[in-house]
This record gives structure tokens, sequence and C-alpha cells, in this order.
């Protein structure tokens, strides 16, 4: 884990070369810095945005301790005024942003900065880091959920996320878009999240054998036993792990579920129903594991598989399809210019902006106007807020449950075509006239001096 007073330096080199540069220039005016993704993936229909708790954290306690400043100094790169004027910064810039649980698109800022360029420019990287794993995780967590059709789903990631805080990320934005649990203890201590687990094979195969195993587990926790019943043949343990469901029964307890974690996941679990049934253990739910992720769940609910919850791991911890979103965070004002990039395939739009939201008179969604922030476009309900001001917050953060509370709302808003796990169509966004017109200006502009 990263030590509170090294925070800071998670940066890339360049963005504190520049902060230098800028400094021994005069270049410390004001400064807007959007955040946005330029295209989504071929198979999201949509984002969910998250991680702006972590970002409003740094902010607030922005600061160069003097271990920092000791290590800067050490690389022989910055000059001492330079540091010396580190010392003494903090951020007292304001940040606009979408809540957490919002969904966004497309070009749609997740959240804009406004500081002395030096603030924000230091900042990026950090920024872009939180927000780009907790958006595509909870984007690819939501999708989980949508395939599940209503069937539990649970995070089994840790043990192969990308790091400890990747883990703890992929449970809390899990959660946080509808998951019911995780089998991450400290995601449970930190974030307030339902933590639940079964076995390993390795504690059946530390048994003579598969029934006193199971048996064993059942005397220690009475009230919570799911059985693993896949070490060595799947529908003989889920006959052993029936007999054992019974004795529990007669003593007044009960086995919660049995769990599979390999092999045809659809046959094994209309067989292991029917062991289950046939040995009067209705109320025994399954649980399946093992390489899950949307498309896999998607096809188990289709076919009709009497799964009754799904432990999804690796492919969601790492969103194995597409692990990476592209994520811009670029300059769009400084001292009141608006600024716009026009590299190819790159380009930005400029100036602070807001997102108008429109929806139909049913409650769904309908479209979205990407607009200037001093705009106001009749009917639309603006979507970034001003959460942060003079580098500090406007408002408490708000818990989980509120930010689960907003995403369930939020996505029964968005029309079903762009829940598609395949072949989605794009949600339109569009330019208010206003900002369509300043970037075609600023645009024709630049093209006259040879700028890009």
């Amino acid at each position: 884990m990263v030590k509170p007073e090294d925070r800071i330096l998670i940066t890339d080199l360049y963005e504190l070369t520049m902060a230098q540069a800028y400094w021994a220039h005069g270049v410390t005016g004001q400064a807007t810095f959007s955040l946005f993704v330029r295209d989504l993936p071929p198979e999201r229909g949509f984002l969910v945005a998250a991680g702006l708790e972590d970002v409003l954290r740094f902010l607030e306690d922005f600061h160069f301790p003097p271990e920092a400043l000791a290590y800067l100094e050490s690389t022989g790169i910055f000059s001492r005024p330079f540091l010396d004027y580190l010392a003494t910064l903090r951020f007292t810039g304001e940040v606009w942003a979408v809540p957490e649980g919002t969904l966004v698109f497309a070009n749609e800022p997740i959240l804009e900065i406004t500081a002395p360029i030096i603030q924000a420019q230091i900042a990026e990287t950090y920024v872009i880091n939180q927000i780009h794993l907790q958006t595509m995780i909870a984007t690819k967590a939501a999708r989980c959920i949508v395939a599940a059709r209503g069937r539990g789903v649970v995070d089994f990631a840790l043990r192969r996320t990308h790091g400890v805080d990747a883990g703890l990320k992929v449970a809390r934005c899990s959660y946080m878009v509808g998951f019911q649990a995780t089998s991450n203890v400290l995601a449970g201590k930190l974030y307030g999240i339902p933590i639940t687990g079964t076995m390993a094979h390795s504690f059946i195969m530390a048994f003579p054998g598969e029934e006193e195993a199971f048996r064993a587990f059942a005397e220690t926790f009475p009230e919570r036993s799911i059985f693993l019943i896949d070490t060595y043949n799947t529908l003989e343990g889920a006959r052993r792990a029936a007999r054992v469901a019974l004795e529990m029964k007669q003593k007044g307890r009960r086995l919660i579920g049995v769990r599979l974690d390999s092999g045809d996941l659809l046959a094994l679990s209309r067989e292991v129903r029917r062991i289950l049934d046939e040995a009067g253990l209705p109320e025994v739910r399954i649980l399946a594991s093992g390489g899950l992720d949307e498309y896999r769940i998607d096809e188990l609910v289709r076919a009709g598989a009497p799964i009754d919850a799904f432990g999804v791991g690796t492919r969601m911890g790492v969103s194995e399809d597409w692990p990476w979103l592209d994520m811009a965070y670029k300059l769009v004002a400084y001292e009141d210019r608006p600024a716009l990039k026009l590299s190819p395939g790159k380009a930005s739009l400029p100036g602070p902006k807001q997102v108008f939201r429109f929806y139909e008179e049913n409650g769904q969604m309908r479209e979205d106007v990407l607009a200037l922030r001093e705009e106001q476009v009749e009917g639309g309900v603006p979507l970034l807020e001003r959460v942060m001001e003079g580098g500090r917050l406007l408002r408490p953060h708000p818990t989980l449950a509120e930010i689960r509370e907003r995403f369930q709302e939020a996505f029964r808003r968005l029309p079903e075509p762009y829940k598609a796990l395949r072949d989605a169509p794009r949600y339109p966004v569009r330019l208010s006239r206003a900002l369509e017109a300043l970037a075609n200006t600023l645009a024709a502009r630049k093209g006259e001096l040879g700028e890009s």
C-alpha cells in the first residue's frame, strides 16, 4: 500500500517538469481541465462514472511533504527554488463532476478541474488513474448484473486483480452497481460491504473423504455453510452434500447452498438441482463460479440453468474483454481563453462544460446535450455538480449505499437497447449550438495559423 506521505508522487514525471517550466516562466493562471472518454469500447453501450471520492480526498490532502521533496531533490532534476515553491503548494481550485453512479457516454465530462495550472497539471495522473479503473470496473460489473437478470452476483476477484488497491476498488465498484457481496474481507471493513465465502478444494482434500469435510464445515459454521462439490465427482459431491444437509435439517440447521466451480455448468446445475430436489432440499441454492463474466452468465441464464447466484472473479476484476478506456484529461480553458486540441483522432472540445440529460414522458432517457457550462438548455437536467470550491468539499461524501441507490435509479431509466451485451446502439449525444459554434470558430482559427 502507498504511504500517505508518498501519495503526491503518484504522478508522471512530465507533470512535474511542466510544472517547473510553468513556474519559471510565470504561466500560473487559472486553467480548466476536462476528464472524458473519447469513444466507448465496441461492446459498451454505457459507462458508469466511479472514483470521484478518491480523487476528492487526494485533492483535499494535496501537498508535498518533506519526504517527497527530499526524493525529488535527490533526482537532480528540479531547482531548489522550485522545490521550495512546492513545499507550500496546496490545491485551491474547484471541481465540477457527475456524481458517482451516473451513466455517462462518449466525450461527456466525468469531471472538470479549475485551478492554477500547476495544481491542475500535477493532479492529472492520479485523477485519470482512479476514475479510469473504477469507471471501467463499475461498467463491467453492471453488465454482469444485466446478464444475471435478477439472480445474485458476488465479487470473487481479489486474488487476480492487478494489485491490492485494485482489488479493493473492484469490490467497491461492483457493490455500487448491484453485486450482493464480496469475498474481500478488507473491502468489507473499509466500505461496509457484506462479505461472503465458501471453501477451497484444499479444504476438501485435507479430509479423508468429501462427506467428512462437509460435515466438519457444517459443525463449525452451522448457519452459513456452502459446500464446494466439484473436487472429485460433481454429482457424487451433490449426493454427499445432500446427505449432510439432511443431517443438518434434523438438527434444525440449514445448508445454504452448494457451489459448482468447473465443468459444464448448465448440465451439472440441472443434475445437481434434481438431486437436491429429490432429497427434499429445494431450499438449498446453487452457486456457480469459475471463469464467469457477463457473456457466460447470459448464456447460462438464457438456457435456463437452475443457478441462483454467480461468483464472478478474474474476468470482471480485470475487465478482461476490454481492460482500458480511451480516457483523456485535456486543457479546455486557460485564463478565460477557451482551448482545444485538433490532433487527428484525439481532438477535444473547448471550454468548461455541462451535460444536459433529456427524458421521455415515461421517465426513460432520450438524449444528452453537451453544452458550455454557462449555457441554459431548456428542458434538460444538468449532470455536473460543483463538489469542491477553494480546495474544500462543499458537502460530505455520499455513502456507498446512497451511490448504489442512485445508480439503480439511473439504470432503470436507461432504455434496454443500450444495455445490450453485444452490438448496443450508440446513445445520442449532441453538441449545443453554442459549443459547436465555438469549436468550429477555434478550429478554423487554429487551422489558419497552422496549429493543432
